[in-house]
């Protein structure tokens, strides 16, 4: 007897660690970067992770990198078809199939990574990128922001803008769009293949982040020309829901899963801030055959102008899109009055 009672405990004590380890939903997650990527695909893994904290245990993330899914840009359809309940990505490399998308990772010559965080959370931003994606089923939260990038590693020397005319160039997004309008010829290519595609040429140069992950790349060692931004002064990426999977959810677990991707998005932007901070300084320490230049004047003229036009075009579209543009513009105009005059005049000041 006194044996049969000890198994019966044994069994219960299991059977109870099985059910309070078991978890309640299980969602799969697809995002476009190779497995362990730091920090766009590693601030995933901690989302996963914080999610199942969050809930005590009740909802589990399976993530798949994109070595498993083997389509780094599949994220919008793997999502809006429900193959998978959540995405993370970068909302420009969906152009092709909504339009708007490309409003929503970063503009050229736009908002700062905290003026745009701002224009999301306060100023309207999420509420008419949700109603963007509300036309393909899915819902969106920001994930992480890369902060200012730089304008690029070229092979050659830009002096003019003759010198972008045929030009190959890895650009993405609306930066892309301005790029071919003064002639360069843009490409867009996962990150697994940009160091050999400039080693052999198949592009003369190529933008991808910053120093926060730019470095570990090995761009440097075959363009040394590394120019400045104007194209992206803060991309986001963003998580991408499912819209009948997460309204399927319990209140509480949808609470979950849109407060974890505003911690975890808090988080890696600051990790990805310190990140390039310390590889700048190995740059500049270690590798001084690394040439950091501006775009000639002439240049940056050249690009603001066809991005003028270019935007100018876009609004023509009306509806949502015109409404898109005209409360980018808006919110831009207010935030860059306090900018210049708060952390422009400040830096400005401590340099006299």
């Amino acid at each position: 007897m006194k044996k049969m009672a000890k198994l019966a405990a044994v069994l219960m004590a299991a059977a109870f660690t099985t059910n309070t380890l078991a978890a309640d939903i299980t969602l799969k997650l697809a995002h476009t970067w190779p497995k362990g990527f730091p920090l766009f695909a590693t601030s995933v893994d901690e989302y996963a992770k914080l999610v199942n904290e969050m809930s005590d245990g009740k909802i589990e993330i399976l993530v798949d990198s994109r070595n498993k899914h083997k389509a780094a840009f599949g994220i919008f359809d793997f999502v809006k078809s429900g193959q998978y309940d959540i995405g993370q990505s970068a909302s420009y490399y969906y152009g092709g199939k909504e339009p708007d998308a490309l409003f929503f990772t970063t503009m050229p010559f736009g908002m700062t990574a905290i003026e745009q965080t701002a224009w999301f959370y306060e100023g309207g931003g999420l509420e008419l990128a949700n109603e963007v994606y509300a036309k393909h089923g899915m819902e969106v939260m920001l994930a992480l922001n890369t902060g200012q990038q730089m304008g690029g590693w070229f092979r050659k020397e830009i002096n003019s803008v003759a010198d972008l005319k045929g030009l190959k160039m890895r650009i993405p997004g609306f930066g892309g769009k301005v790029m071919a309008k003064v002639g360069a010829v843009p490409t867009n290519l996962p990150p697994g293949e940009l160091y050999q595609a400039l080693e052999r040429g198949t592009i003369d140069a190529l933008e991808w982040v910053g120093p926060s992950l730019d470095l570990r790349m090995g761009f440097h060692k075959v363009a040394p020309y590394y120019y400045t931004g104007w194209h992206e002064p803060g991309a986001e990426l963003m998580f991408f829901f499912n819209k009948k999977k997460i309204d399927s959810l319990p209140a509480w677990a949808q609470s979950v899963l849109r407060n974890a991707a505003k911690l975890t998005g808090y988080k890696a932007s600051t990790q990805t801030f310190h990140a390039s901070l310390e590889n700048w300084a190995t740059i500049k320490a270690e590798y001084p055959n690394v040439k950091v230049k501006d775009f000639p004047k002439e240049v940056i003229q050249a690009l603001k102008k066809a991005n003028a036009e270019l935007i100018a075009e876009e609004a023509k579209r009306g509806g949502l899109t015109q409404r898109i543009v005209e409360s980018q513009a808006a919110y831009l105009k207010k935030a860059r009055a306090w900018t210049q005059i708060g952390d422009q005049s400040y830096l400005n000041n401590i340099a006299k």
